[in-house]
This record gives structure tokens, sequence and C-alpha cells, in this order.
């Protein structure tokens, strides 16, 4: 029988961190993410406590958030949950609404710096104005040739999540665009 090893997106047994002066990117590879969406006449329910976030907002408590991707759609990520079923998790919580594992489909960045930085940095990489992206912020957005989401949980930290099948090209951009910020 073959023994299979778990991998991160960017192909490792651990998750890629590097330091470029004041901004960090970690990979962060025990994200668990599952899309929730609403069935026809369904009213939002309550997730992990959680009142799901309007329009371009996160909301988040105890490693469990969520933000908007689309009316009655939202994408709900748990911390520590990338090797869980989390998406059973979350269809326990919310039995009646539509739930799908995304966690292997996506991967997951966090970029921890100064709110300054971090704005910088993206406004490097994306055609969106900073307030965008501020915190309790939430955007789907272009970065390159890749559809992204940025999630800003507060104003230190930046969540960049991208299909998982771009992982590689989405650290070379951010990556690229870091050592830049240094010079």
């Amino acid at each position: 029988m073959t023994d299979l090893t778990p991998i991160t997106a960017l192909g490792a047994q651990t998750a890629r961190q590097e330091t470029f002066g004041a901004l960090t990117i970690t990979e962060n590879a025990d994200l668990g993410i599952a899309s929730l969406a609403l069935r026809k006449g369904q009213e939002a329910p309550t997730v992990f406590g959680l009142t799901l976030p309007d329009v371009g907002k996160i909301s988040g408590t105890d490693g469990t958030s969520a933000f908007w991707t689309s009316a009655g759609q939202w994408m709900i990520m748990g911390a520590g949950q990338g090797t869980s079923d989390f998406a059973k998790t979350v269809k326990d919580e919310a039995p009646a609404c539509s739930v799908t594992e995304q966690t292997d489909g996506f991967a997951a960045f966090e970029l921890t710096s100064d709110a300054e930085t971090l704005e910088r940095l993206m406004t490097k990489l994306v055609n969106l104005p900073a307030s965008a992206f501020s915190a309790g912020c939430a955007a789907r957005t272009g970065l390159e040739h890749m559809t992204v989401f940025l999630v800003r949980p507060s104003e230190t930290t930046l969540t960049v999540i991208g299909m998982r099948t771009f992982a590689d090209a989405l650290w070379h951009a951010l990556s690229t665009a870091a050592k830049r910020l240094e010079t």
C-alpha cells in the first residue's frame, strides 16, 4: 500500500513563512473553508454564534469567521480546521443551508505587519482603494492573473485567499511585491 503524505498548497510538508522587513507572509495550511448558501426563501442562520456579514464585511469569533461572497452566500473559515471535515461541521450548524467543502480548493496566505505597510503592498497588487480592504472588510478582486479574496480581520493582518492551483503564482506575486517594498 502506498503511504500518502499530506502536503501544503506550496508542495511542502510544513507551511512556508518568509519575512520582508516589517512584513511577514505565512502560508496558512490549517485553515478550513466551506461555502454556505441560503436556499430559496431562507433567512440567514447564525453559524458558530456569528451573524453572517453584509456585503464587503467579515465577522468572526473564537477562531471562526465568515465573509460575504454573493447574495445569500458566504465563505466560513475555521482556524485549525484544515484537516477536518469542516463542511460537515458547518452543515451541523446550518442544516437547512447548502454547504460545500472548499478547503482543498483554496490556498490562504496571512500577511502581518503594520497597517501602512499592508496597505502599501496591496495598492501595488490590486486595483482597489485601501478602504476596500481595511479592518473588518473583505473583497473579491483580481491580483495579477488571479482572482483572490482579501480578508482583513484586523489592522495588522490581511489574509489573501486564492485558488490552490495558483498557490505558487500567488506566493510569487506577494513575495516579489514585498521585496520591492524593502528597497
